[in-house]
């Protein structure tokens, strides 16, 4: 297949619209069921670049979870514990395969942003991730391939309208990619940046002990920012995206967004929050909704008289920010990773309140010596990678 013709682009005025490769050579990809648009494909190309270098780098399954271009969450495919398995709704699955575990991370870091995803899978679909998704709200999966059983499944979400992609794994794009802007065509060469083990020896602070498993969260914050909108950080612990601030124009908002979804993902571990009890009507997205609001600033919502009795079976007690914080200082061990240099200190001191004890940024800005301060101050490792990752 050289073109695939659109029903539209971004917006439905922008027409026509289709995808090919400029060369004339034939489409990596098998629409295997639904009608995939322009956002679906923007989204399924560039998640399949993450996961198949999230593999690459470490070795195990991957799976991310895309909105609007840039990844909701992003993660490897490690056994889920207890804990995560109940937050992430998937307690009653049973064991997953370590690819569905992917997905469930990636999907349960950040499951507000991540409704309505679009999937993109390192491996073959198998059963287990498959039954996973047929139960979530999802606009579309792109995998190197599906068991039969698997594409069955998929084939039934949306009145069997969901939108299935198969893509050569073996594609190699070309070494240099184009992009119009207001008739204007801009050339650059691909960004094929290897980023392994030794991506990050340049440490710059007192504390240089860098554990394996710090590594490999760091490759992962690093390896998602590079298909994220920027400005952009990530947040990682245990082999999974736990916040992804993208697309602002400030370093510190971008820091302190990412830092409230990294919070917000172990507020939702806390025994005052997994023993809320929610009425049997009540499903997962109202529940995410519900649990968002709770931890929140704006907790009366749910919990206001007349509010409450139409989501919980029994009315919670207020989560009030010193029980928050008491919690969250239990947080440790998280990764960060920065698209670009940080211009001051407070994105450090922003980071610490969420757990942070690992840091891998480009270096270079004229106050590195009060960053690297402030890290030493709370004992955390910084590499200066000395390579910007932006996207646009």
């Amino acid at each position: 297949m050289k073109e695939l013709q659109l029903k539209y682009g971004c917006n439905p005025n922008q027409k026509p619209s289709r995808i090919y490769v400029a060369d004339g050579s034939d489409l990596p990809i098998q629409v295997l069921n639904g009608k995939p648009g322009y956002i679906n494909f923007m989204d399924a190309f560039n998640g399949w670049q993450l996961v198949k270098e999230l593999k690459k780098a470490t070795g195990y399954p991957a799976a991310t979870s895309f909105k609007h271009v840039s990844p909701a969450g992003a993660a490897i495919g490690l056994p889920l514990s207890e804990t995560l398995a109940k937050i992430y709704w998937v307690d009653d699955l049973g064991e997953l395969s370590l690819l569905a575990s992917a997905y469930a991370r990636a999907r349960g870091a950040d499951r507000m942003s991540s409704f309505g995803d679009f999937i993109a899978l390192s491996d073959v679909c198998d059963t287990d991730t498959a039954r996973l998704i047929k139960r979530e709200v999802s606009d579309g999966v792109i995998a190197p391939g599906y068991e039969p059983e698997a594409l069955e499944i998929l084939k039934q979400k949306k009145k069997g309208n969901y939108n299935i992609i198969q893509i050569d794994e073996d594609y190699t794009p070309a070494a240099l990619e184009h992009k119009e802007v207001y008739g204007i065509t801009f050339e650059q060469g691909r960004n094929e940046l290897n980023i392994g083990e030794d991506f990050f020896d340049n440490i710059v602070t007192e504390n240089k002990e860098l554990t394996k498993e710090a590594k490999i969260d760091l490759a992962i914050s690093m390896i998602t920012l590079k298909y994220t909108q920027s400005n952009s950080v990530c947040y990682v612990k245990g082999g999974q995206a736990i916040g992804i601030g993208a697309g602002q124009q400030s370093r510190i908002h971008c820091t302190r967004l990412a830092g409230q979804k990294a919070d917000n993902w172990y507020l939702r571990q806390s025994p005052k929050v997994m023993g809320l009890e929610f009425l049997p009507s009540i499903g997962r997205a109202d529940r995410d909704n519900a649990i968002d609001l709770y931890i929140g600033e704006d907790y009366m919502d749910v919990l206001a008289e007349g509010e409450w009795q139409k989501i919980f079976a029994r009315k919670p007690e207020v989560f009030t920010r010193e029980e928050k914080r008491a919690w969250l200082d239990q947080m440790t061990d998280v990764a960060l990773g920065s698209d670009a240099f940080f211009p001051f200190g407070d994105n450090i001191e922003r980071a610490h309140r969420s757990g942070v004890k690992y840091i891998a940024q480009p270096g270079g800005s004229v106050r590195d010596d009060n960053v690297i301060e402030v890290c030493n101050k709370y004992g955390i490792v910084m590499s200066f990678t000395g390579i910007r990752l932006f996207h646009h």
